[in-house]
């Protein structure tokens, strides 16, 4: 290739922003000569370059509007650890058929169980298939739609969180709510019923619902729409937290720890 066809093709890519494959030029045209390439096949490596970063940056950006507070994939989830996980329900939901059928997952169980690993490796499974994901704490919901229905703006603000077709809300139970936040989420629940799904982790059961909501009827309601199209995750077990303070000798073993043998029929709620 002369020197004027290669700044021709150079100044082609920049107009056209494929600023990847500028920068790549030069190393494919080399790579194309060593390995005597066809020139199809040089110019399909020189794309491949753009198109991965592309894929890269598209990845970041949408990572980073789910306001994930941090990030684990599947992969690195110990199933081991938590025996009473389905794992292999588990990695069929990462296939996302529930995203598309608009079905919710709620993760039940004691803190440090692993409930927000989960959530965030699927959610992340979704970002990584072109799907939009947004996290949001309980707590900061729930104060979030309470203000702006107080503000007569609730229908702006509910935009935030109709728009991703995956919604994590995390720590659900940790603060009880008042009745106006209940009836703002019972709002949301309802906006997204059947269009798109909600991962929600939680320490309380079920039945604890309508002393947290502080009504009785918005539990229920609020249960049944959640609960119609749904996978329930329950984990018994250890604290993830609590086993690398005892691995590290800042804890007590979990035999000291425990409770004594349930008897017949008693079972732990989670």
């Amino acid at each position: 290739m002369t020197t004027i066809a290669l700044e021709q093709v150079r100044q082609h890519l920049q107009t056209l922003g494929l600023k990847q494959a500028v920068e790549a030029l030069d190393n494919s045209l080399d790579a194309a000569a060593s390995k005597q390439l066809t020139y199809p096949e040089m110019l399909a490596e020189l794309l491949d370059v753009e198109v991965s970063a592309r894929r890269e940056r598209y990845l970041t950006t949408k990572t980073r509007m789910a306001h994930l507070p941090f990030q684990r994939t599947l992969e690195q989830f110990d199933f081991g650890f938590q025996p009473s996980i389905d794992e292999r329900l588990v990695k069929e939901l990462a296939n996302l058929a529930f995203v598309a059928e608009a079905t919710n997952i709620l993760l039940l169980g004691p803190p440090g169980v692993g409930k927000t690993h989960l959530a965030i490796a699927l959610a992340l499974k979704a970002i990584e298939k072109g799907q939009a994901a947004y996290f949001v704490r309980a707590y900061d919901l729930m104060e979030d739609l309470r203000k702006a229905r107080a503000e007569h703006n609730l229908d702006r603000r509910m935009k935030v969180y109709l728009a991703p077709k995956v919604l994590i809300v995390d720590e659900f139970g940790i603060w009880p709510y008042d009745r106006d936040s209940a009836t703002a989420f019972f709002t949301l629940v309802s906006a997204r019923y059947e269009r798109g799904s909600i991962i929600l982790t939680s320490n309380k059961g079920f039945g604890e619902w309508g002393e947290l909501l502080g009504d009785t009827v918005i539990a229920s309601a609020v249960l049944d729409r959640l609960l119609h199209h749904s996978h329930v995750i329950n984990i018994r077990g250890e604290s993830y937290r609590l086993r690398e303070k005892r691995q590290a000798g800042l804890f007590p073993s979990q035999q000291l720890l425990s409770p004594p043998a349930e008897g017949p029929g008693e079972q732990n709620a989670y």
